[in-house]
């Protein structure tokens, strides 16, 4: 096996570079005929890389690398079992090789010298040893017998000796030097190895004679280790009673170092309860002066409720200290805490028993009520909420200290104020009564546009309406700043706009139910606050509500047009109300007058359509229709505001209603169901009575003259139908009554259309016997000028009968007969042209003289 190292080491591998650590002879498992050397290889100069070498051997008788793999790709190593006799073993590098050795000693040093150059070199990722004897995978894996090999050159065979190295030169010069000493020792190398042998045994003996002869300084030696070993022993008991020293001093520290600490702890907790008894009478402690005050407190000078504040001020701080649960077990401080209640409970009394009387004495003072009796002014109550704030801070002191006292003066002062602001109100709205109207005038008025003028049983002018606006908005301006400026009063002296006191009450609990702050939600809060607020303006001003509905049902029955006015009025005072409570109020009567106004809306809707008609032998223009216009102005207000759309809505509907029922109610004039007219978009057929047709034409005509003028934007497509129909009407009137004026003539030309309809030329209806050009100029003949004058100036004489003066439609319609009239004259010499070409006939008029005659008949009348 080494002679075989040897060859591989010189003949494959670099001896300067590489070196060949130990090899193993292999063959593929069940392929053993193709064998080879999977050798261990590593680097002769660092770094140091370890790898295995495949080397097969040629045909040649010589050896060649086939592949190689650093050690750090092996994975795992896999012995099939722990029995040392076992061959085949399989290496994992990419995938698995698998190997028989045909020597189980190879295969054992192979394993080992792998398993060593690997704990020796891989840092991690140590590949895996699997069934393989547990003694190859350590140090010293060699065998006994082998162990104890001396001869350098048996050693040579040994499987188990160290790394194989080569020789250096040097070594190899010595050699050569020891073997030409004897020639024989390569020709003969059992005599050389017998001289090698007898020169060793010369050495060994003289190496015994050599120790024999140095007994004496053996024993001399051994004398002074013994003196060595007995100061040795005296050192040791000298370094064990130091030893016995250091820990007596070392106990005695510890117990030295417990004490202080228990000292320190001592002292530190005396000096911590010494700061919390400081603590507790420092925040415990009231002042002498302070008890003085509590017990005879002095409201009636500015500085004794200076005084008086700053003593409430110090008991509460004491009373709400912050003082652990623990420590209000303490006697002292259970004795302290009685004497805060009875200090606080007096202090109380005396509070409440001087705003007690301020209140009441405030209620019965009339102030400034009896200056404005004939004014319409609504006196402000400066004086009383001036004096009154100088209790402020023992006001929000009460509801922090005693919630029922406080309660109970709430009470009183709504009580006694509420008093005397229903005293001042009554005053302001009796003003505002009178100025409408005395109270025996008033009836209930009906103003329904569906009803004549004359029916109407009460018609307010423009200057009352005027009036009752004016009055009502000043009552309104005049309530605002008294409102305003008491809700600040409220707010600000009984703390209204704050849900929970700022205080603790570790030594006090109020007596009504305390609220956490930090438990309601900053909504829920909001929510409290103003209801609290509503409360407290809802008692001091009971009786506003019914006074306001007193006083708007009181211009309801001067004036049917109310809710248009008060709506605007109120609406605005609602949006510019800064107290709350007032503009709920107002909001809230603001909902009745809208409802109001629908109710007026739906009347008028009603009275249009259960409007009698006058049974005169002229419909003319309905009582809606008229009566439109006067809505229309009183309207316009609301029009023009920001509630514009509650108006418009119930306008529209209104106007519909109008357009609807012109049609029924001219119709029903003359009672004549037989023959009803059809108004939708145009007249499909007409009746001969002319009062149905002219109460419609005229009607429709004053509707659209009137929506035209309001120029109201949502009713554009009303004023559109409205123009649409007054034209179908004018159209059918005229149709219907001015007829044909040249009736033969149009006689004639209808046999001529008749004619030319059958197939017949227009040009050769002439050679016809019944329409030849004697016949056409016998017809012509019949309307002279003359004739056609006196038969308009007879039409003109009819339609001014038929037509009503307040209508004002006469020239309209004549203006539209006139143009009817050109349309036919057109027609006809348009006819005579087509089928009597070249014949010089023309009727005996012109255009001109038709407007003239149109003119002439007009100017006369």
């Amino acid at each position: 096996m080494t002679s075989i190292i040897r060859a591989l080491q010189q003949e494959v591998f670099q001896p300067n570079e590489e070196r060949l650590i130990t090899c193993c002879h292999v063959g593929k498992y069940l392929k053993k005929k193709k064998t080879s050397f999977l050798c261990l290889v590593s680097t002769t100069s660092p770094p140091i890389n370890v790898t295995i070498v495949q080397v097969k051997q040629t045909d040649k008788q010589t050896h060649k690398r086939k592949r190689s793999w650093a050690l750090a790709e092996l994975k795992s190593v896999d012995g099939y079992n722990e029995s040392s006799e076992t061959q085949e073993f399989d290496l994992h590098f990419d995938k698995v090789y698998r190997w028989v050795a045909t020597n189980v000693k190879e295969r054992h040093s192979f394993i080992h010298n792998l398993w060593k150059q690997a704990v020796k070199h891989i840092m991690k990722d140590m590949p895996t040893f699997k069934n393989v004897p547990r003694s190859w995978i350590t140090e010293d894996a060699t065998t006994p017998e082998n162990k104890f090999v001396s001869s350098p050159l048996l050693g040579l065979d040994n499987d188990f000796t160290e790394d194989f190295q080569a020789i250096t030169d040097k070594e190899q010069e010595d050699l050569k030097r020891l073997m030409s000493g004897c020639e024989f020792a390569i020709s003969n190398a059992e005599a050389f190895m017998e001289i090698l042998a007898r020169d060793l045994s010369l050495l060994d003996g003289e190496n015994v004679q050599c120790v024999l002869a140095s007994e004496e300084q053996v024993e001399t030696l051994m004398g002074q280790l013994e003196i060595a070993i007995n100061e040795a022993d005296r050192l040791e008991k000298q370094l064990d009673s130091y030893d016995e020293i250091l820990c007596h001093v070392r106990d005695t520290m510890e117990k030295m170092e417990k004490k202080n600490s228990m000292i320190s702890v001592v002292d530190r907790n005396n000096q911590l309860l010494l700061k919390e008894l400081e603590n507790i009478v420092t925040r415990l402690d009231l002042p002498r002066k302070y008890q003085e005050t509590l017990e005879d407190a002095d409201f009636t000078t500015p500085q004794g409720l200076k005084a008086a504040v700053e003593a409430g001020n110090a008991l509460k701080v004491a009373m709400n200290s912050d003082i652990d649960k623990a420590l209000l077990q303490m006697t002292a401080v259970q004795e302290q805490r009685r004497r805060f209640e009875k200090y606080k409970e007096k202090f109380s009394r005396s509070i409440c028993r001087q705003l007690n009387n301020l209140f009441i004495h405030y209620g019965n003072h009339k102030g400034e009520s009896d200056k404005n009796i004939e004014g319409l002014i609504l006196p402000q109550h400066n004086g009383v909420h001036k004096e009154l704030n100088s209790y402020v801070e023992l006001m929000h002191w009460i509801k922090v200290m005693d919630r029922k006292s406080y309660d109970s003066l709430k009470n009183v002062y709504r009580n006694s104020l509420g008093k005397l602001y229903e005293r001042d109100l009554k005053i302001l709205f009796e003003t505002a009564k009178s100025r409408i109207a005395a109270p025996g005038l008033a009836v209930s008025p009906t103003t329904l546009i569906g009803l004549d003028r004359d029916m109407w049983t009460l018609e307010t002018n423009s200057q009352d309406r005027k009036t009752y606006k004016v009055t009502l908005e000043q009552v309104l301006t005049q309530l605002e700043p008294v409102c305003l400026q008491e809700q600040q009063f409220c707010v600000t002296f009984f703390q209204l706009d704050v849900l929970s006191p700022s205080s603790k009450n570790t030594l006090t609990t109020l007596d009504g139910p305390e609220i956490d702050i930090n438990i309601v939600s900053p909504r829920k809060a909001e929510k409290q606050i103003n209801e609290d607020v509503r409360n407290m303006m809802s008692n001091l001003f009971s009786c506003l509500k019914s006074e306001l509905d007193s006083l708007i049902e009181h211009i309801k029955r001067q004036d049917n047009f109310y809710c248009m006015y008060v709506l605007v009025c109120l609406n605005q005072h609602v949006m510019s109300a800064h107290s709350t409570f007032l503009s709920n109020t107002f909001a809230s009567e603001l909902i009745e007058v809208k409802r109001s106004l629908d109710q007026f809306m739906q009347m008028q809707i009603d009275s249009v359509k259960e409007c009698k008609v006058s049974r005169k032998s002229k419909c003319g223009i309905l009582p809606y229709v008229s009566n439109i216009e006067e809505f229309a102005v009183n309207a316009d207000c609301l029009l023009k505001s920001d509630r514009r759309a509650d108006l418009e809505k119930w306008y529209t509907r209104l106007v519909d209603t109008i357009l609807e029922y012109i049609a029924i109610h001219s119709n029903d004039h003359h009672k004549t169901p037989s023959q009803v007219i059809k108004m939708g978009n145009s007249f499909q057929s007409l009746t001969n009575d002319h009062t149905t047709v002219i109460s419609v034409l005229e009607n429709y005509h004053h509707l659209y003259s009137l929506l035209s003028q309001l120029k109201i934007s949502v009713l554009d497509a009303q004023r559109k139908e409205a123009k649409q129909k007054y034209n179908d009407a004018l159209q059918a009137y005229v149709t219907l009554y001015f007829g044909r004026p040249l009736e033969k003539l149009n006689t004639f030309f209808e046999g001529v259309q008749a004619r030319v309809a059958s197939g017949v030329k227009a040009s050769e209806v002439s050679y016809q016997l019944a329409f030849s050009k004697q016949e056409l100029r016998k017809v012509i003949s019949q309307y002279p000028g003359s004739t056609v004058k006196k038969g308009l100036e007879s039409l003109y004489k009819k339609v001014e009968k038929h037509l009503s003066e307040e209508g004002n439609l006469l020239q309209v319609v004549w203006r539209a007969m006139q143009e009817e009239f050109i349309r036919q004259y057109k027609m006809l010499e348009d006819l005579i042209q087509q089928c009597y070409p070249g014949s010089m006939i023309n009727l005996e008029f012109t255009i001109e003289d038709i407007l003239h005659f149109f003119s002439d008949i007009a100017r006369s009348h």
